[in-house]
């Protein structure tokens, strides 16, 4: 599937897009001002940080944690499961649960370099703000939303964005005031007309959290066997609801969840702690180092010895580039 962001009508949308134009015309000047040259930068609020690059690159894996991105510049493309998002600077993706993902940027160039921003949230930030503002209970009731999802961007998003990127310019007033603009933009992403998509994670007993759990559990025990039964009963539902709720939200099953996330960690150790394939295997929990090389060489589209030295020589050539694998 492949999904758009679609701007929300309405009587005032002419003059929101021309604020919106402005305000993206700042971003990315400001953006440009703490990167000035292609690579992944933090900030001084570590919540917050950039990416800038004036080329096309090849898709990169990780595990996307709660997060609202904005592009200043550019446009991307992002791959969970089987389904396809793609963003430009008229939209905002947010992942709302910690989620293996491919992403690429798929417009950049030396005269208009690709400016993103991302602010990274806590699960129980946005559940104690959902909860806080009566927010919790927000949308239609049922099978939980995808945990991926774009929206139109708007001013009122814009505004505090700006403020909190013009804050960096004062360190010393990071700490104490920058948690309050990130929470009002937690605010604004809540209240906005997507927003009940982030909420359903902060309804008591409600789907959405039991496979928030669900997917807690996973990534903290990714290298053992997997027992559907088990995971249901630490999540209080059956084991077909469990499956057909935690397709819903990720749209893959809690074993091709696993998967991915023991393939991405074999990529890391590979690569960071420079061991070899069959150590890396054997580390995430595969016992047969054949199933091992199938389904590396299925999920990365070559065997774990050619991918590793791919990633190498792409870091050479475009260092600081590449996210740590399997982060």
């Amino acid at each position: 599937m492949l999904t758009f962001a679609k701007p929300t009508p309405g009587t005032q949308a002419p003059i929101d897009q021309m604020q919106v134009t402005v305000m993206r015309a700042e971003l990315a000047a400001l953006i440009e001002r703490h990167t000035g040259k292609d690579g992944a930068h933090a900030s001084a609020y570590g919540h917050l940080s950039f990416a800038r690059t004036t080329q096309v690159h090849h898709p990169a894996h990780s595990i996307c944690e709660p997060s609202f991105c904005i592009l200043a510049q550019g446009s991307k493309r992002v791959l969970l499961g089987a389904e396809t998002y793609i963003y430009d600077n008229n939209q905002y993706l947010v992942a709302s649960q910690n989620l293996p993902v491919s992403s690429q940027v798929i417009d950049a160039s030396p005269e208009a370099p690709y400016l993103g921003l991302r602010l990274s949230f806590g699960v129980k930030e946005i559940a104690d703000v959902a909860l806080e503002f009566g927010l919790a209970n927000a949308g239609p009731r049922g099978t939980p939303q995808r945990g991926i999802f774009t929206g139109a961007l708007s001013a009122t998003l814009l505004e505090p964005v700006l403020r909190l990127m013009k804050l960096l310019d004062s360190p010393e007033d990071v700490p104490a005031l920058a948690p309050l603009i990130s929470r009002e933009i937690l605010y604004r992403l809540l209240k906005s007309p997507d927003g009940w998509k982030l909420t359903q994670m902060a309804v008591k007993d409600g789907y959405s959290q039991r496979v928030t759990h669900a997917i807690g559990l996973l990534t903290q025990r990714f290298r053992e066997p997997l027992r559907m039964e088990d995971l249901a009963a630490s999540v209080h539902m059956s084991v077909s609801s469990l499956h057909h709720h935690f397709k819903a939200v990720t749209s893959m099953s809690p074993l091709q969840f696993q998967k991915q996330l023991r393939l991405q960690e074999s990529r890391r150790i590979m690569m960071v702690e420079r061991l070899d394939a069959a150590t890396a295997g054997h580390r995430v929990g595969y016992e047969s180092q054949s199933q091992f090389n199938r389904e590396y060489s299925r999920f990365f589209g070559m065997p774990p010895l050619r991918d590793i030295k791919r990633l190498r020589e792409m870091q050479v050539e475009q260092p600081g580039m590449l996210p740590d694998p399997g982060r």
